[in-house]
């Protein structure tokens, strides 16, 4: 699959709340998940720690309200999207999140992610 074919089968799925099946079938076995500075959440590298990465995500969360993704945007092997959620975090109240996602494909699969809050 081509970096837009890539974007945009992200994108269909990020619409409708699918991001473990992004990550089952988009990604390489050993991409690496990037966090800025000081965030929340640590960097991951390889298909275990994503999957404990977003697992640990999911165990702060007390309710999802909603959120969004919008449409890619492709730079040669790379593509990128905003995103966001409306969501109650246990013990920290309802809050807005929304980030810049940057994404690397290669051979197909994206290798790289890059979140930026």
């Amino acid at each position: 699959m081509t970096t837009q074919e890539i974007a945009n089968r992200y994108y269909a799925l990020a619409q409708e709340g699918r991001y473990s099946e992004i990550l089952q079938e988009m990604y390489h076995p050993d991409t690496e998940s990037n966090e800025p500075q000081g965030a929340f959440l640590p960097n991951a590298k390889g298909m275990d720690q994503l999957l404990a990465k977003a697992e640990n995500f999911n165990s702060m969360v007390e309710e999802m309200h909603g959120g969004y993704c919008n449409e890619p945007q492709v730079y040669g092997n790379y593509f990128s999207c905003t995103m966001g959620m409306d969501v109650t975090m246990k013990g920290q109240g309802r809050m807005q999140m929304d980030e810049l996602c940057v994404f690397k494909v290669e051979d197909g699969k994206i290798t790289e992610e890059n979140f930026f809050y």
